[in-house]
């Protein structure tokens, strides 16, 4: 990356601070961009759904594995709810998606229970056997009593076919259909495609394992004995660990990180170790040293955090993931740049600056997948609660297994939200709708740079440094 007319700064710079600016290119289309991460955790897109529990949690990991990307799941979850948590994700078909399951004799109330649940919307009615008898979406619950039972208002003539079935086949035999039900060599429901998840589908690669299994990582903390909770989670499959501090750069996370590397060493596995956050490449070359593959960068500006206004300590993301990425490159890491994201320009300038991979939280709490219960504001709206994970809610959720005392003195000290509506947005209420919008812009990005790959990305990327006139200039003006 390089700096419009060499350039460069002498302060540090933000995502809204800075532009890319188009040159030459030889890349004739979007598609002709691979998007996968060159730092070993098997994501074939760049995004990485943050260890939030607002977040991340089994419906987002499986979704986003489908997609290519990867979720970290938190560090408050317990090991042996991680082992069942990752291994349900494993069991995920990794093309057709998770149906919503009821019987004939469910009622109403349940469906609609259910389908905010999942992007596709509807629900499928099962007989004892497993096989499917019908659907059920939102429009056949409306002005049903809450009690009416399935049997009498699903849809009983579903679309099925075998698992196998040629994506374009499956769309194109859709028709009026909402979803295909794919079915297994016994005739039972074993997933489910819209049409846009089979174009989906022939446009992303999925996040596999070895055994072609979808892919999903895990947090740990600094706290406890790390080495034994690194080893279980391991054993639990998980494909990634997460060492995460606020601040990364002190001995505690030093000690525990080294104490990782070495549960992975001992245990032969080819699992990445990621640690962080850090905001320099003291930070970079030092968790480098103690074992980190991947550093994670950014302190301060993710959208529920408060830490820079409660002890004034950061750094602008930009010149932080720049600065970061650099020294990576010196020691043998890569870079996630974690928070600060709004846009999908934001991703692209954090890929030009070099990170192999952007990590989001508060944008992707807002969406079907995410784990917590779909609520509605005083004008109806659909949102769900997001907070951050050092604030005072979470702090008392991480801490529910120490005595009274305690618990009430760690609870005088937060740095986050701990209530904050994500509004659904209505164009864009899945995780796989955002996560489209932020592929097809940083494909567009490459495609301006002459940029085939991500790394070529960060070589040939011009930028630009904009006053606040100027950012605004590039926003849209007619919504």
């Amino acid at each position: 990356m390089r700096f419009l007319d060499g350039q460069e700064p002498n302060h540090d710079l933000t995502y809204d601070d800075v532009f890319l600016v188009p040159g030459r290119s030889s890349v004739a289309s979007r598609f002709d961009v691979d998007l996968t991460t060159a730092d070993g955790c098997g994501a074939t897109v760049p995004v990485v759904a943050a260890n939030m529990t607002a977040v991340a949690g089994r419906r987002m990991a499986e979704t986003l594995a489908r997609r290519g990307a990867l979720t970290v799941l938190p560090q408050d979850v317990a090991p042996e709810a991680v082992a069942e948590i990752v291994a349900w994700i494993k069991s995920r078909h990794p093309v057709w998606d998770t149906p919503l399951v009821l019987t004939p004799a469910d009622a109403v109330a349940d469906a609609l229970n259910l389908l905010s649940k999942r992007a596709h919307g509807a629900v499928v009615v099962v007989d004892g056997s497993g096989r499917p008898v019908g659907t059920v979406d939102e429009a056949a619950c409306t002005g049903v009593d809450r009690f009416t039972r399935l049997g009498d208002v699903l849809d009983p003539a579903p679309a099925t076919m075998p698992l196998d079935t040629p994506l374009r086949e499956v769309f194109e035999s859709l028709g009026p259909r909402r979803v295909a039900l794919g079915l297994d060599g016994d005739g039972r429901l074993a997933g489910l495609l819209t049409g846009l998840g089979a174009l989906r589908a022939e446009i992303y690669r999925p996040t596999l394992d070895a055994a072609g299994r979808l892919r999903t990582a895990a947090a740990v903390g600094i706290n406890g004995d790390v080495g034994v909770t690194a080893k279980a989670l391991i054993e639990a499959g998980v494909d990634v660990l997460v060492v995460d501090t606020a601040h990364g750069h002190q001995d505690k996370m030093l000690d525990a990180l080294r104490a990782v590397r070495t549960v992975v060493t001992d245990a032969g596995a080819s699992v990445p170790v990621v640690a962080g956050n850090v905001v320099t490449a003291e930070g970079v070359r030092d968790l480098a040293a103690a074992g980190a593959d991947i550093v994670k960068v950014g302190v301060g500006p993710g959208a529920m955090c408060t830490t820079r206004m409660m002890t004034g300590v950061g750094r602008p993301q930009f010149s932080a993931v720049r600065e970061c990425a650099a020294a990576g490159r010196d020691h043998g890491a890569r870079i996630w740049a974690d928070g600060g994201v709004r846009h999908p320009r934001d991703v692209a300038l954090a890929l030009a600056a070099g990170a192999s991979a952007v990590m989001i939280g508060s944008w992707l709490a807002g969406t079907y997948e995410s784990p917590g219960d779909m609520l509605r504001d005083e004008n109806g709206r659909p949102y769900k609660e997001s907070f951050g994970m050092a604030s005072k809610r979470a702090v008392s959720a991480r801490t529910r297994g120490d005595g009274g005392f305690d618990r009430a003195r760690k609870s005088l000290f937060e740095e986050g939200i701990s209530s904050s509506k994500q509004l659904l947005d209505p164009a864009r209420p899945g995780v796989e709708d955002v996560l489209d919008a932020i592929c097809s812009g940083v494909r567009s990005a490459c495609t301006y740079a002459g940029a085939r790959t991500l790394d070529e990305l960060h070589d040939r990327a011009a930028v630009g440094v904009q006053t606040t006139a100027g950012f605004a200039e590039g926003t849209p003006h007619g919504l």
